[in-house]
């Protein structure tokens, strides 16, 4: 059974940084392609990065330049380092896994088959 477990949400000011970790368990993870998506309120779900088997890494515009998403195989883990944080980044944060390591890694939330239960960020002005 696959289990994906977010942590390191939490409430910051407007500048400030934060890092999420996702542990990732049932799925073999060296060759799997992770993502990180966010939901704001009354908002559809964004897309924000990815990071493949391989190390290619995939970044929406909105995030590129703050984000950075990183993997450790060796600890089944993914992060999201994220820095110049702003009130538009205000959303629970979703890891996801998509196993099938045949294809290309895409930052397209329809390709991942296993979510995490998420993260909540809050920034504050």
């Amino acid at each position: 059974q696959v289990q994906l477990v977010e942590s390191g949400g939490g409430s910051v000011q407007a500048g400030g940084s934060l890092r999420l970790s996702c542990v990732a368990s049932g799925l073999t993870f060296g060759r799997t392609c992770m993502g990180w998506f966010r939901q704001a309120p009354g908002k559809e779900r964004e897309d924000v990065a990815a990071v493949s088997g391989g190390g290619p890494k995939f970044y929406a515009d909105s995030v590129k330049g703050r984000f950075t998403i990183s993997r450790d195989d060796a600890l089944n883990t993914v992060y999201l380092q994220m820095n110049g944080l702003s009130n538009e980044d205000t959303a629970m944060y979703y890891c996801a896994a998509d196993p099938r390591f045949y294809r290309p890694c895409r930052l397209v939330a329809a390709n991942y088959e296993h979510w995490g239960q998420g993260t909540q960020v809050t920034v504050s002005s």
